[in-house]
Formats: structure tokens, sequence, C-alpha cells
């Protein structure tokens, strides 16, 4: 995306597809550059996998660090390893908050996944500092190399347009 913005609001101006958009700029949505991706990831440590596991999508809260142009987190054995190693297609996604600025931002990396293996591999992992939330066995690193890697920046809307005090209530169970 090229910046065609003269405003200090990088959400100001014109969407990505270079098409006005008439109304407020708080629904105008930035798609970010390869870079800014990259930058992003590095600011936080959690996100969420995403993996198939018995043709059904699944969805796992990991910590992770960026390692040159790949993502790399720990686990041990089970459904996570099983679903996001040997190649197989998974998706990452993380994002965050700038509460100054009320901007929103969302990150997806999709590729595949793969045990690390082999004595240098392990080593270099292991000097990524890279400890797992959860006490346990967290004994294999699985890095993500991308194919695709996306982003997305847009401001917030007020609580009060979507925040309500029914928002927290608890609901009857479907019959």
């Amino acid at each position: 995306m090229s910046s065609e913005a003269t405003s200090s609001d990088p959400l100001s101006s014109q969407s990505n597809s270079g098409e006005s958009n008439s109304s407020a700029s708080t629904s105008q949505v930035q798609n970010l550059e390869h870079h800014e991706c990259w930058a992003l990831l590095r600011t936080v440590s959690v996100g969420r996998l995403a993996v198939l596991v018995d043709g059904q999508p699944d969805i796992f809260p990991i910590n992770y660090t960026v390692d040159g142009g790949s993502l790399v987190f720990r686990t041990g054995a089970g459904t996570k390893l099983a679903a996001a190693s040997g190649g197989a297609a998974v998706a990452l996604e993380a994002d965050g908050v700038d509460a100054v600025n009320g901007l929103a931002w969302s990150v997806v990396v999709k590729g595949p996944a793969k045990a690390i293996a082999g004595t240098e591999g392990i080593l270099d992992s292991a000097a990524l500092y890279l400890f797992p939330w959860q006490a346990g066995k967290k004994d294999t690193f699985v890095r993500v190399s991308p194919g695709t890697v996306t982003g997305r920046r847009f401001k917030v809307t007020a609580p009060m347009t979507w925040w309500t005090q029914l928002s927290g209530a608890a609901k009857a169970a479907p019959e």
C-alpha cells in the first residue's frame, strides 16, 4: 500500500483500494505493509494458532517469538504439536490496541509449521529465550514459515457503541 494520506491520521484519507470513504474515519481499515506486520508481531508475544484437527478447525493460545522471517513457539506432545508439525498448514494471528490513539491492529501469518529438529536447530531455538506459559514439559520448538503475512489497522469505536450492560450478562443455554 502506498502512503497517500496527507493527514497525520493514517486512516483519514483513502482506503487501501483507493476508494473514498464518505463515512467517518472510524470505519476505515488500513491494510498494512509487510514490514509493518513484522514490526507489530515483534511488539507482542501472544497469539492464536489455528490448525486442523480431524478435519475441524481448532485454535490454541500460544506465546511466540519472531526469529528472523519466521515465528517460533514451544509446545509439548499432544493435539497442538500433532496438528502443527510435519509441514501442516497453519495460521497464527496476533493483535493489539494502541490505547493512546485508539488504533487496533491484527496480523495473520499463514504457512507450514514444522517441529525444529537437529542439534544445531534446537540449540539456536533455545537461544531465543522462549519460555512456555504453562508449567510442564514443552520441549518441542515449532517454526511457522510464512507463506503469506497480512495485517490491518483500524480505529476502535467508542466502547459505548459496542459495549452494553447486557454484553457481560449470563445467557440461557440454547435448547
